[in-house]
């Protein structure tokens, strides 16, 4: 089976170099790599040109999920490695994933560049209040992360994805534009039906918030007005009369760790941003694949953070939401 490698970029052509040089290392090499450029001035599309990449030019920074859709239509294989242009691959990387035939989507175990001893991602999960949850993110690599087994969701930091599985769900939320768009798309899958696979042997390190950082002003935003988002789109309205508190709960709570880390004024920024297009998303009149999706993601959330020990936002959110293993829930 032929691969196609998507990567979006915008600047940071030095890294962008560094992820090149791990593709033309694979012991099963890309069939074609399309580098998708949004607009970059440091010579990153250049550099790919000149590598041996084919470059689409956006003509401007699109976000993260034009680009993306961009390189699917353009692709020409029946697998498709979307990837960030901050990442590294292991030279097994695309080998690792395409031994996955009968999965629709799958990712490998993402390591942080700096500490790569530490989990960056593995696979997403959601909860009742639209927020998402890596899972292991920023935690030491250990037994919980290292079992292949069934996923709802990956991060599209790095994820291999049959090209009929986009026919099928459709291209990325370009009103997502970046940030919580692969949520979005999991949580459409999960909808359909369609599950995959986390192949811990198919590593990758990633730096992370490579473009701008994780609390810049843009980022925080985005995440803020996001996550209001995925409420609108995917909660019917039953469900979030039901799961007023884990929303409100959760959503603030993200805006007080904002607030902590200078970006308060983004947040608020990007949850009027999302109230005033609330209406605009067309929420299903019942999606119950969608929210059972979403309680077995809190379950398991709720389950590894109490085997690793809890980070302090999870810890506040259960303290005050409950959930539905605890036989105290506020739906």
């Amino acid at each position: 089976m032929n691969v196609s490698a998507i990567v979006p970029v915008w600047n940071g052509r030095e890294l962008l170099a560094k992820l090149l040089d791990s593709l033309s290392r694979q012991t099963r090499p890309a069939a074609e790599v399309l580098v998708i450029d949004n607009g970059s001035t440091d010579g990153a599309p250049e550099l790919a040109t000149a590598w041996g990449a084919r470059v689409v030019r956006m003509g401007g920074n699109a976000g993260f999920a034009a680009a993306v859709n961009r390189g699917v239509a353009e692709s020409r294989s029946e697998w498709l490695a979307i990837l960030n242009s901050d990442v590294e691959l292991a030279p097994d990387w695309i080998e690792k994933l395409t031994a996955e035939p009968e999965t629709w989507f799958a990712t490998g175990k993402i390591l942080i560049a700096a500490r790569p001893d530490r989990i960056d991602g593995t696979w997403d999960v959601a909860c009742r209040s639209g927020c998402a949850w890596r899972a292991g993110q920023g935690r030491p690599d250990g037994p919980l992360f290292s079992g292949k087994r069934e996923i709802a969701m990956a991060p599209l930091t790095a994820v291999m994805a049959r090209a009929e599985l986009f026919r099928r769900i459709g291209p990325l939320d370009v009103r997502f534009e970046s940030y919580l768009e692969d949520v979005d798309f999991g949580l459409r899958c999960a909808a359909a039906g369609l599950r995959g696979s986390f192949v811990p042997a198919a590593v990758c390190h990633h730096r992370g918030s490579g473009a701008l950082g994780k609390w810049h002003a843009g980022v925080v935003r985005l995440m803020a007005r996001n996550q209001v988002f995925l409420v609108a789109k995917h909660f019917p309205r039953g469900l979030r009369r039901r799961w007023w508190w884990p929303i409100f709960v959760g959503q603030g709570f993200w805006g007080l760790i904002a607030l902590r880390h200078g970006a308060g004024l983004a947040w608020f920024r990007g949850k009027i941003e999302g109230i005033r297009r609330f209406r605009s998303f067309e929420a299903p009149s019942g999606h119950s694949r969608v929210e059972a999706c979403v309680l077995e993601g809190e379950r398991e959330m709720f389950a590894i953070q109490t085997a690793i020990g809890f980070d302090l936002y999870w810890r506040c959110y259960f303290a005050l939401v409950g959930h539905s293993d605890t036989g105290r829930t506020h739906e």
